[in-house]
This record gives structure tokens, C-alpha cells and sequence, in this order.
């Protein structure tokens, strides 16, 4: 009884200093890379986006577990010499909050954005999704083809794989890994692990020089991203097989580029058989780029968007 007793207080004890240790890094993620841009409010719902520029509307939707200072980093000031871009944090991430407790889908995403969208005047704009958001911005084409002008898709995940979840989300979506590992993360994982895994995903490219410093790796490790994001990635399958039969109602100019060494989404996988399912889609490889193209190819990526631009009446 003595035992169990001692136990049990090791174990408050023990998540007490997990919980404050939580709070603690996610005011320290706070404080050190604060909200870029600004907010609306969709539903009640509070939405951060960056917009700078001027000329025909860009909107740019980031993959899992990002936030608008991918973005930001470069790509933003690169475009904003003749678009007004906006780049949306997506519902849970950065300074966006969630929509759905139970885990938004694509298609709740995109109708969010789309209106957030509509709300800053951007009625009829190109949308630019990389990774997860380019299934996003996907389903945005499908289900609200009067709200966009062109598609731009980088290394977007769009078509059914055969490998599994994994480990991490499985555990991290399952409600017992959402609220108990979660804060374990957040509290005790170090923000360079988050670190090393980005450069993981840049491979076989190197970080850019300033990335790790700008993206704000305590962001991603924050409770509720985390929640968000596992929720995401853990249904994105089931999602992705639903919208692939309406792929080709899609009717408006659709750039895709992606590179032949993207092994986190594989261009035979995704993007090739995409080409073939979207009338008029153009696809681009870049030979030798992994999993991120407007940083590995950042003239590459812009040129795409320019092609949808022109394709879409946009720009001369």
C-alpha cells in the first residue's frame, strides 16, 4: 500500500512538471517567434494570415505540421514584386485556431481559407499548396471552383499510398496518445530534434541558411499544433481516396511541379498519376529536388505560377 502510494505521488509529481514545463516552452515558442501577420474571424474562429504585395491574388497554403514562416522565409518577398500574397496558417497550426476538435478535414480547410480568402478581397485567386496543403488547395478546386482562378500544386500529396501511418501519428492521433503523449513532447523534446527533422524533409537539398531560426521549430511542438496535425495526417488517407474520382471535374489552369527525389511524397505516387487525372494539367519535374521545391528550385516554383497566371488571364 506504501508502494502504491509512493507511486501514485511520483506520478502527479511527474505530470505536474510535465504540464508546467509544456506551458512553459509554448510561451517561450510565443514569445520568440510571435504572429507575422494578421487576423480575421471566420465563424468564430480566429485566422492569422501574411499579406504583402500588390497585383493578382496568390494565396498560399503550407503543408503538416508548418505555418506561414515556410512562407515567409523568401517566397513571400520573391512574389510579392507582382502579386498580393496571402499565406493562411491552416486550422490548428501556427496562430490559427482549430475547427474541428475531432480533426478538420481537407474539405473543411479549404472552405475556411476560401472564405478567409473572400474576406481580404481575394475572391477569385491562385492558390499555391506545397505537401499536405496541396491536398487542401486540391479540394479547395473540387468543392468551391468558383473561388479560384488557377492551382498551383508543389510535392502535393493527391493520390492513395500503400504504406502505412506509422508509429508516431498512430500513437499521437489515438486519444489517449493526444492526451498524454502530447504533452510529454511538448514538455521534454528539445526543439532541435524538430530541427533535425526538417532537414530530413529537405534532403537530398541542405536547410537554407536562416530556416531553422525563422520557421520556429517550439511552434510545431506546441499542444494543440501537435493535436491538430496528428489528426490531419491520420485521415488524410480515407480523404484523398474520396476526392480522387472528382479530379476530373477539374476546369481552370493547374500547374503541378515535383521533384524525382521527393521520397516523403513520392512523384510516382502522386503528382505523375495526377497529371494524367486533371484535364490540361502541366507537370514539371525537377530532377534531383526532394520535398521542397520552392526552396530547392525557387525559380522553378515561381515559373509554375507564373504559367497559371498567364493560363488564367492574370499577367501578360
Amino acid at each position: 500500500m506504501k508502494l502504491l502510494l509512493v507511486l501514485l505521488l511520483a506520478a502527479l509529481l511527474l505530470a505536474g512538471i510535465t504540464l508546467w514545463k509544456a506551458g512553459r516552452h509554448e510561451r517561450l515558442a510565443v514569445a520568440t517567434w510571435p504572429p507575422e501577420g494578421a487576423f480575421l474571424t471566420i465563424d468564430g474562429h480566429r485566422l492569422h494570415y501574411v499579406m504583402r504585395g500588390q497585383g493578382p491574388d496568390l494565396v498560399l497554403i503550407h503543408g503538416a505540421s508548418g505555418n506561414t514562416r515556410d512562407f515567409s522565409h523568401a517566397m513571400i518577398d520573391r512574389l510579392a514584386t507582382r502579386y498580393r500574397v496571402i499565406a493562411f496558417d491552416r486550422p490548428g497550426l501556427g496562430y490559427t485556431d482549430r475547427i474541428d476538435p475531432d480533426g478538420a478535414t481537407i474539405a473543411q480547410q479549404a472552405e475556411f481559407l476560401a472564405r478567409a480568402a473572400a474576406e481580404l478581397g481575394a475572391t477569385r485567386p491562385i492558390v499555391f499548396g506545397h505537401s499536405y496543403g496541396g491536398a487542401v488547395a486540391l479540394a479547395w478546386a473540387v468543392h468551391r471552383p468558383d473561388a479560384l482562378s488557377a492551382l498551383v500544386l508543389s510535392a502535393a500529396a493527391s493520390n492513395p499510398w500503400e504504406t502505412g501511418l506509422g508509429a508516431y501519428y498512430t500513437v499521437l492521433s489515438h486519444p489517449l496518445g493526444q492526451a498524454f503523449v502530447v504533452p510529454l513532447i511538448t514538455a521534454w523534446v528539445p526543439d532541435r530534434v524538430v530541427d533535425e527533422q526538417i532537414d530530413a524533409v529537405f534532403l537530398p537539398q541542405t536547410t537554407p541558411p536562416g530556416y531553422h531560426r525563422h520557421i520556429g521549430a517550439g511552434l510545431t511542438l506546441r499542444r494543440v499544433s501537435m493535436r491538430a496535425n496528428a489528426l490531419h495526417r491520420a485521415r488524410l488517407l480515407a480523404q484523398i481516396e474520396a476526392q480522387v474520382p472528382r479530379y476530373g471535374e477539374i476546369d481552370l489552369p493547374v500547374e503541378i511541379v515535383h521533384g524525382d527525389a521527393d521520397t516523403t511524397v513520392p512523384l510516382e505516387v502522386h503528382s505523375r498519376p495526377l497529371s494524367r487525372q486533371v484535364p490540361g494539367a502541366n507537370l514539371t519535374i525537377l530532377e534531383g529536388v526532394g520535398h521542397m521545391p520552392h526552396h530547392a528550385d525557387p525559380h522553378a516554383t515561381d515559373a509554375a505560377i507564373d504559367r497559371a497566371a498567364r493560363r488564367a488571364g492574370l499577367l501578360p
